[in-house]
């Protein structure tokens, strides 16, 4: 493992997509494979993830049905939706209901992929950033109005 990599969760119904996927990623990012929604779901609940990968045609659950459904346990990766058919319908669902960050196209092209997968990293990063910060203020004004009560009550 690379710690100081990036966790990937590829989810894809295709065994070859997902050898194909992490052979090319492996080396710069810790790469996670699930065959279905249910196995990726297992995974969230193993490992941290920053970036979710998932293909759209799945037979048991689409991407965005497994997207959506982990968006109440799972709100802090990214999402990115993969699909080899031009489904705007699958698109628009994606926006809307598995809150994704982006959108490609199958085959994906590799340098495509990668910088989507970058650029998706910082937002990530962006957000725990921001959450941390907001839960360091919360931490300082719960501390500062207790000095506060202290003063007025002495």
């Amino acid at each position: 493992m690379k710690p100081d990599s990036i966790n990937i969760l590829y989810v894809d119904d295709e065994m070859n997509n997902l050898i194909s996927f992490k052979a090319v990623f492996r080396i710069k990012y810790n790469v996670y494979t699930a065959i279905s929604g249910e196995e990726a779901i297992k995974v969230l609940r193993e490992t941290p993830i920053a970036v979710i990968i998932t293909d759209q045609r799945m037979p048991q659950m689409t991407g965005v049905e497994f997207l959506e459904t982990i968006l109440g346990e799972f709100p802090d990766p990214v999402r990115i939706l993969l699909t080899g058919y031009a489904d705007m319908n699958a698109v628009v669902d994606a926006v809307n209901k598995g809150k994704i960050f982006h959108y490609l196209t199958k085959p994906w092209n590799e340098e495509e992929l990668d910088m989507t997968i970058t650029k998706a990293y910082e937002l990530f990063k962006r957000n725990v950033d921001e959450k941390k910060l907001k839960d360091d203020l919360s931490i300082s004004n719960e501390q500062l109005e207790f000095l506060l009560r202290q003063k007025l009550l002495s």
